[in-house]
């Protein structure tokens, strides 16, 4: 189903998108783009089969699911405050303070950035501050995921960590590198 057809679906009615990628795809992918080599371990294998389950409903074809796992493997700060896109974000209403909030989180508690640790970190924010929606959301998804846009790239900021243990740090920045360098990046 398009999402032109999703949209004509009946009020009230979900839908579930099929998946069309695995844990195979993941892995071609990786290799492909140099993010691994050779056979996978096991902790490699168990992140594919999370990144396919979590990211495929999510894109349209094979080069979208490359870029979403770009996200994870490639940040750059630095990169990101030369594009224009980050000065809009960061001009909105509350940003920097988004921002502060979570570099004080991740500092505090460097436990893994799961589900549970987003939402705790999301409640914090909307508990300490009148920041809500877009201007809550979008900073974090341009620190953390080197991205604005929707929830899909939340989904990328959960397998951030995941993929730093089983590739070990050396190949992905943490989510809580990225809050960091990103903070740092800031005039």
């Amino acid at each position: 189903m398009t999402s032109q057809e999703n949209s004509e679906a009946a009020p009230g009615t979900t839908h579930v998108t099929a998946n069309p990628f695995s844990a195979i795809d993941i892995a071609e992918i990786l290799r492909e783009q140099g993010w691994a080599n050779g056979e996978l371990t096991p902790a490699q294998r168990a992140w594919c089969e999370r990144a396919a389950a979590m990211l495929g409903p999510q894109v349209g074809d094979r080069e979208s699911l490359a870029d979403r796992l770009s996200l994870v493997f490639h940040y750059d700060a630095a990169k990101l405050m030369a594009q224009s896109e980050t000065h809009v974000t960061m001009s909105r209403y509350g940003a920097r303070g988004v921002l502060r909030q979570l570099a004080r989180l991740v500092l505090e508690n460097s436990a893994e950035f799961n589900s549970e640790r987003f939402k705790e970190v999301v409640t914090t924010v909307k508990a300490t501050s009148e920041i809500r929606s877009r201007e809550l959301f979008q900073p974090l998804r341009l620190a953390l995921a080197g991205r604005t846009g929707e929830g899909d790239l939340d989904r990328v900021i959960l397998l951030v960590d995941e993929a730093a243990a089983a590739w070990f740090a050396a190949k992905v920045k943490t989510v809580r590198e990225r809050a960091l360098e990103f903070c740092s990046a800031l005039d």
